[in-house]
């Protein structure tokens, strides 16, 4: 970042590096693992870094990107169960294809089977990545109802703490996704 070392110095940059190396070793390091420790009093199931499967058919891919095409051109809004109805209906129909989901950070299930699927992200996560993220949601689902096209499913953004206490949580970042 030869641009930024001229800007700001060098001795910023490498503190800026170091805060952000912590920052980003904080979420496997501290916040999963303390996650999987409070999950572990209340869920019958609660693991870190699971493959939701790699099937998923070709409608449900179709039904995934009319999702995010209609959220990103604010033709709908958010609406997770009607989005998982849309996907549990095509699940297993069209050929199926092989992908690869990126793994869930928290997998959570409850003594009545219903899953909680979370994404661990840092406190001020970037608005381009949301749409990718809400992929990454979407997908786990599909792959999940591929198989098991009965499940409850709940899938999370998951911001291990707010840092606008005592004031909600109101980052621009999530509007549309």
């Amino acid at each position: 970042m030869p641009f930024h070392t001229r800007l700001l110095g060098k001795d910023r940059m490498a503190l800026f590096s170091f805060i952000h190396s912590l920052n980003t070793n904080f979420g496997t390091s501290i916040f999963e693992p303390v996650a999987l420790v409070i999950a572990s009093t209340k869920f019958k199931v609660a693991k870190l870094q699971q493959d939701p499967g790699n099937q998923i058919s070709e409608d449900s891919q179709r039904v995934i990107q009319d999702i995010i095409d209609n959220l990103t051109s604010a033709i709908t809004k958010p609406n997770q169960a009607k989005e998982i109805e849309a996907i549990r209906k095509v699940c297993q129909s069209g050929k199926m294809r092989t992908i690869k989901p990126t793994k869930i950070d928290i997998w959570l299930e409850s003594q009545n089977n219903e899953l909680f699927l979370c994404d661990l992200k840092t406190a001020k996560p970037n608005k381009g990545g949301f749409k990718e993220f809400k992929r990454n949601l979407l997908e786990w689902t599909a792959c999940i109802l591929a198989k098991n096209p009965k499940a409850n499913i709940h899938s999370f953004i998951a911001i291990p703490y707010n840092p606008y206490e005592p004031k909600p949580y109101t980052r621009w970042t999530m509007a549309g996704m």
